[in-house]
C-alpha cells in the first residue's frame, strides 16, 4: 500500500530550499494571551518558547534581523475583521492589553522590528516585507504560534514575497498537536523547509 510520503516523493514535492546568505528571525505572536491555556494558548505552545529563547539568543549574538509580531486590535473596535467573527475574543488583543504584550522572556531590544497585525500573516498589510528587503534579507527563520495559524500564514506569504522561509519545529507551538503536525508536514512538502532549532543554530 503506497503511504503518503511516497505520493509526495513521486511527484516530487518536498525538495530542500537550504539556508540564503542573510536570514532574519521571525518571532510570530509570542504574546501572553497566546501563553496562557485560558485564554488562546494550550499544547506545545509554552515549550516552544523556551526553544525560542534559545534561538533568539544565538540570533542577537550573531547580530541577524529580528521581527517579532503581536496581534492588536484598536481599543474602540473599529478595525474588527472576518477572523475576529471566527473568534470575538480576539478583540481583547489591544495595544495595552496584557495579552497582547510579548512574554516578558521575548522582549524585543531596540532596534528590533515589531510588526502589529490584524490577520493571521506577518505579512499580510503591514511593512515586514519591505523592511526586510531594507536589510538584504533572503531567508526567514519562523518561529511562533500557532503552527497551523499565523505560523503557517507567515510562512506560506514569506516564500510569495520571495523570501526563503525555514519554519523550525520545535520552536513553533499549536493548542492541539495534531494541528501542529499536520501543518509541519504540508509546509515541509510545499512550502518551506522545517528543521529542529539545533539546526538553524549550527547554521547561524
Amino acid at each position: 500500500m503506497t503511504s503518503e510520503n511516497d505520493v509526495y516523493e513521486k511527484q516530487n514535492f518536498g525538495n530542500k530550499l537550504g539556508f540564503g546568505n542573510s536570514p532574519a528571525l521571525l518571532i510570530v505572536d509570542f504574546v501572553n494571551g497566546f501563553n496562557d491555556p485560558n485564554a488562546f494558548g494550550g499544547g506545545n505552545i509554552p515549550e516552544a518558547i523556551e526553544t525560542t529563547k534559545s534561538l533568539l539568543k544565538v540570533a542577537r549574538e550573531k547580530n541577524i534581523t529580528i521581527a517579532h509580531t503581536r496581534v492588536v486590535f484598536s481599543d474602540d473596535s473599529s478595525d474588527l475583521n472576518i477572523m475576529c467573527k471566527k473568534v470575538p475574543s480576539l478583540k481583547t488583543l489591544t495595544e495595552a492589553s496584557e495579552s497582547s504584550q510579548i512574554v516578558s522572556s521575548l522582549t524585543p531590544l531596540p532596534g528590533e522590528i515589531v510588526i502589529r497585525k490584524q490577520v493571521p500573516s506577518a505579512f499580510f498589510g503591514t511593512n515586514l516585507a519591505p523592511q526586510l528587503t531594507a536589510r538584504g534579507v533572503d531567508t526567514v527563520l519562523v518561529t511562533g504560534c500557532t503552527t497551523s495559524g499565523c505560523v503557517r500564514a507567515s510562512a506560506l506569504d514569506a516564500m510569495c514575497w520571495g523570501f526563503m522561509p525555514i519554519v523550525v519545529a520545535d520552536a513553533c507551538g499549536d493548542r492541539a498537536i495534531g494541528p501542529h503536525e499536520a501543518n509541519l508536514f504540508d509546509l515541509k512538502q510545499k512550502y518551506a523547509d522545517v528543521v529542529k532549532a539545533d539546526e538553524v543554530i549550527k547554521e547561524l
